[in-house]
C-alpha cells in the first residue's frame, strides 16, 4: 500500500474542508488495514480511519496516518425462499448497495435510499430513516483490533444498538476497524410508507402500486427537497441528533410553546432538533462562508472556503441557544477531528 505526504483532505469529507492529512493511504484489503495499523504505530502517530467523509468536520490538519478504508464486495452467503444473507465491504458506497438490493429485489434498505457514506459506517451510526434503521437489517460484522490485528465477529446484540448509536460509538470506540457488514435482506418485503412524508410523496408521484423502486424513488425526492447536495453546498446531512426528553420536561416545555412537535417512545418524548432550532432563530443564518441552511435548520453549510473551526464553533452556539430557551442539550451527530 502507498503511504502519501501531506495530502489534502478536501475531496475525501463533504463538508470539503480544505485540511491536510500528514500521511494518507487507502485500504482496498484486510492486509492492507493491517499494514496501515502497522505503519501509524512505528511513526508513532495517530491512525484515523475514514470512510466516506460524510459524518466528520475537520478543524485542524491531522498530525496522523488517514486511512481510507475501499475494501469492496457484495457476496451473496445464503438464500432462501424469502430472504437472502448477503456480506458487504466495508468499502462500498451505502447507496449504491441500495439500489443494488432494489435491482435484485432484496427488501428492507429501500427506506434508507441517498444516504451519504459507507457500508462499514452504517452499523456504527445505527443509520436510520423513514421509520428503518440497520438494526432492522444487520446479521453480524467483522472487524479487526486496532492493538492486537485480530478479527473479531459481532453479532446484532454485540452491537448494542440505539439511536444513531452503537457499542463502537461507546464503550468500544476507536478499538475496532470493520472491514465487512452481514445483512439479511427480504425476498417478500414488507413497505414502510407511513413515517415521514413518504405516503403523500407516493400519491404526488401517482404511484399506486408499492414497490421498492417507487419507495426508493419517493425518498430520493424528498431528501432532494430538503437536503443540499454535498457537490453543490458542503455538509454532512443532520449535524444534531433529534434529543429525547422526560414526559414531564415534555409538558413543562408545551405549556410555554404549545406548538412543540413531539413523538412519544420508551424512554420519553423525542423532539425535533429541527424545530429547536428553528424556533431559536437559526434557520438560514450565514456567517461569511459557513452558516444554517435555508430549508432544514438541522443542516450547517460550508458554501466555499468556510473553515472546520468556525462550524464548531457555530455548533456550540446554537447547543447554547437551545439550552438557554428549552433546557435541552442538543448532542452532535458529527465527529469532530
Amino acid at each position: 500500500m502507498k503511504i502519501q505526504e501531506n495530502i489534502s483532505l478536501k475531496a475525501f469529507n463533504t463538508f470539503g474542508i480544505d485540511k491536510k492529512a500528514y500521511f494518507f493511504g487507502i485500504a482496498k484489503s484486510i492486509d492492507d488495514l493491517k499494514e496501515g495499523i502497522q505503519k501509524a504505530k512505528e511513526k508513532g502517530i495517530p491512525l484515523v480511519i475514514l470512510g466516506g467523509g460524510s459524518n466528520i468536520l475537520l478543524t485542524k490538519d491531522l498530525n496522523a496516518l488517514v486511512l481510507k478504508i475501499e475494501i469492496k464486495g457484495i457476496k451473496l452467503i445464503k438464500e432462501s425462499e424469502t430472504e437472502v444473507i448477503v456480506e458487504v465491504g466495508a468499502g462500498e458506497d451505502w447507496h449504491s448497495l441500495v439500489l443494488h438490493c432494489i435491482a435484485k429485489g432484496w427488501g428492507g434498505v429501500e427506506n434508507l435510499s441517498l444516504i451519504p457514506g459507507t457500508v462499514g459506517a452504517s452499523p456504527m451510526q445505527n443509520i436510520g430513516a423513514y421509520g428503518v434503521e440497520i438494526k432492522d437489517v444487520f446479521q453480524e460484522l467483522k472487524a479487526i483490533h486496532r492493538e492486537s490485528l485480530e478479527k473479531k465477529i459481532f453479532q446484532w446484540q454485540d452491537c448494542k444498538f440505539g439511536y444513531r448509536e452503537s457499542v463502537f460509538k461507546n464503550d468500544l470506540k476507536g478499538q475496532f476497524i470493520i472491514t465487512h457488514v452481514v445483512f439479511k435482506f427480504q425476498k417478500k418485503p414488507i413497505f414502510h410508507v407511513e413515517y415521514g412524508a413518504i405516503g403523500k410523496t407516493l400519491s404526488e408521484m401517482g404511484i399506486t402500486d408499492l414497490s421498492l423502486e417507487a419507495i426508493s424513488n419517493a425518498v430520493m425526492h424528498i431528501r432532494k427537497s430538503k437536503l443540499p447536495d454535498p457537490k453543490i453546498i458542503g455538509n454532512a446531512g443532520s449535524f444534531f441528533k433529534n434529543p429525547t426528553i422526560s414526559k414531564v420536561q415534555f409538558e413543562i416545555i408545551k405549556s410555554k410553546h404549545p406548538e412543540i412537535p413531539g413523538f412519544p417512545t420508551e424512554s420519553g418524548v423525542k423532539i425535533p432538533a429541527a424545530w429547536l432550532i428553528e424556533q431559536a432563530g437559526w434557520k438560514g443564518k450565514t456567517f461569511g462562508n459557513i452558516g444554517v441552511h435555508k430549508l432544514q435548520p438541522l443542516v450547517l453549510v460550508n458554501y466555499g472556503d468556510g473553515d472546520g473551526k468556525q462550524i464548531k464553533e457555530l455548533s456550540q452556539k446554537i447547543q447554547d441557544s437551545i439550552l438557554e430557551k428549552f433546557n435541552i442539550l442538543l448532542q452532535p451527530e458529527v465527529n469532530f477531528l
